[in-house]
Formats: structure tokens, C-alpha cells, sequence
């Protein structure tokens, strides 16, 4: 199922896209109309932290609308709604997988040392943004805003020390994340926690695709363009450290809990590694296609 979380009639609401429309069933509306003494979340992040059983009772809501008299009562076009975050607020901070791809560690200045271990950093929750909204340039904070196309994990059920091979059982889905980064920032304070926070600079969506869709995380193109220009053409096939890697080392001693999201690492292809740069500024349209997910769309604003 593609998942995504939306704003229609000045409320915060969830839904599943409908099959072959450019529309989301609307749960909420579904629930309170069609199934009321029924036990359905009032969001997608609380249906997460509720069990992995998400699944059976949306397809329960969806069975309820296309039976009702009404169907296209409890669909919202594209055009009607206004995207969000599949998980606009996660619980914990966006954890981050840093030099996850070699060819991104060599374009940075690399000596062609990849990590021994799992580099990992987080960007605040606060920065999270959905599909097609803005970002805005901080052109008074940095001069060196950067895009970086990930693929991101969102975990399904609470773990800790968590076996390699039990990895992708702890796993819900898969969504887009941009990791912009305000490199200038991060140089600056020698850390990389402010560079990657800025309000709206984790553009996250359209959709949070259900792990049953892809079977292979491993073995997904990741595509962005900048103005309709390829910069990013990787696979993640590529990435240093697998997602069961990279699961089974955050859950050593850290509780991983429905809702968190981790972003996996950007393939090489970023504005600070073209010769000259070229970083982001007012009006550039940033596309990021995950093959099986969708393309995350957004514009660098005032």
C-alpha cells in the first residue's frame, strides 16, 4: 500500500492511494461515516504505533467505501489536498546515515577510505516537510544550500538489539527524504546537527510504501534532478552498510520505536561535489525518484 498523509478541509488526515487515480481514500472520513464502532487510528503514525495490523484495517475501511453509495465521497483528489509528511512529526529525531556511499565519500575529498563503522547523525524533527511544499533558501544563514536523495527506512514495531536477520521484520515501510544540508553551516560548527535542521529542510513523502511492495530494498535506483537536470544516479545496491546493517547497530543499546524514520545515505551527485559547486538557490525545483516509492517534488522559496 502507498500510504500518505495530507491536509483536506483544514484537517490532518491519512490515506491509502487509490489504485489507478490520482487520489487518496480518505480513512478518517471513511471511519467516522462507514465504521464507527470500528477501532481505526486517527492518523498514520498512530496506526504505526498500534501494530503492524495497519494493513487489514485500512483494507477494511477501503472494502466499507467502494460498497457504500457514496464511493467518490471518500476519495480526495491530488489537486484538493495539500501533501504532508507521511509522519510529520516522528517520534524521535530523523536519524541520518552519513558516507553510506563510496562515490559520495570520494566526491566530498575522500581518500578513497570508506568508514569502518556506521557514521551516524540526526536532523531534528522540526525540519520535516512534505511532498511539494517549500524550502525556504536561508539565503541570510548559508550560501551553500545542498540537496541529498535518500532512501528512508520507517520502523514498524518497537526493538532493541536487534538481530541482522530479524532486521527487516522491525521494518513498515520505505519513503523518499532529502537531506538538505546547509554545508557552509555544518563546516562552520563542526558538527553536523545545525547544518542539517533548518525548518523544512527534510522533505519527506509523497508516500510511505508498505515493505510488502519491496521485496528488495537493496536493489533500488534513486534519481534526482535539479531543474530537470540528473545529478543523483544511484542504487542501493551501492550503499556501504545494508539496511540490516544499519538497523542492527542503532538498536545495539537504543530502543528503534514505531514511527522512526532512518535515512540511509545519499549517492555521490551532490551540488558540493560538481566542480564548481552548485548549490541550491531561489527557484530551483528538486525532483527525488526512489524506484517502487514515487518522485518527492519540491521548490527553493524566498
Amino acid at each position: 500500500m502507498k500510504f500518505l498523509s495530507f491536509r483536506f478541509e483544514d484537517k490532518l488526515l491519512y490515506g491509502v492511494k487509490v489504485k489507478k487515480e490520482e487520489a487518496a481514500w480518505n480513512i478518517v472520513r471513511i471511519h467516522k461515516e462507514l465504521l464507527p464502532n470500528e477501532n481505526v487510528p486517527a492518523s498514520l503514525l498512530e496506526g504505526i504505533q498500534n501494530g503492524m495490523e495497519l494493513q487489514e484495517t485500512v483494507r477494511k475501511c477501503i472494502r466499507a467505501a467502494e460498497e457504500s453509495d457514496h464511493v467518490s465521497r471518500y476519495k480526495v483528489k491530488f489537486t484538493d489536498l495539500v501533501w504532508e509528511a507521511p509522519i510529520p512529526r516522528t517520534p524521535k529525531n530523523v536519524i541520518c546515515i552519513g558516507k553510506n556511499y563510496r562515490d559520495h565519500v570520494m566526491e566530498l575529498g575522500g581518500d578513497g577510505n570508506v568508514p569502518e563503522a556506521i557514521v551516524v547523525f540526526t536532523k531534528a524533527a522540526t525540519s520535516i516537510t512534505g511532498d511539494n511544499s517549500l524550502i525556504p533558501s536561508y539565503e541570510e544563514i548559508t550560501k551553500e544550500l545542498d540537496y541529498e536523495g535518500e532512501l528512508a527506512i520507517v520502523i514498524g514495531k518497537k526493538g532493541k538489539n536487534i538481530p541482522k536477520q530479524q532486521a527487516i521484520d522491525y521494518v513498515f515501510g520505505y519513503t523518499i527524504v532529502n537531506d538538505v544540508t546547509a554545508r557552509d553551516l555544518q563546516l562552520k560548527h563542526k558538527q553536523f546537527f545545525l547544518g542539517k535542521s533548518l525548518d523544512a529542510t527534510c522533505p519527506m513523502g509523497p508516500y510511505l510504501v508498505s515493505k510488502d511492495e519491496i521485496p528488495n530494498p537493496g536493489q533500488l535506483s534513486i534519481v534526482t534532478k535539479v531543474n530537470d537536470e540528473i545529478r543523483q544516479d544511484g542504487n542501493t545496491r551501492d550503499m556501504l552498510f545494508s539496511i540490516e546493517e544499519i538497523i542492527a547497530t542503532l538498536s545495539r543499546g537504543m530502543t528503534l520505536e514505531p514511527g522512526d524514520v532512518i535515512a540511509t545515505g545519499t549517492p555521490a551527485g551532490v551540488g558540493k561535489g560538481m566542480n564548481p559547486p552548485e548549490f541550491l538557490k531561489k527557484g530551483d525545483q528538486v525532483k527525488i525518484s526512489i524506484q517502487g516509492i514515487g518522485t518527492l517534488f519540491n521548490e527553493i522559496g524566498e
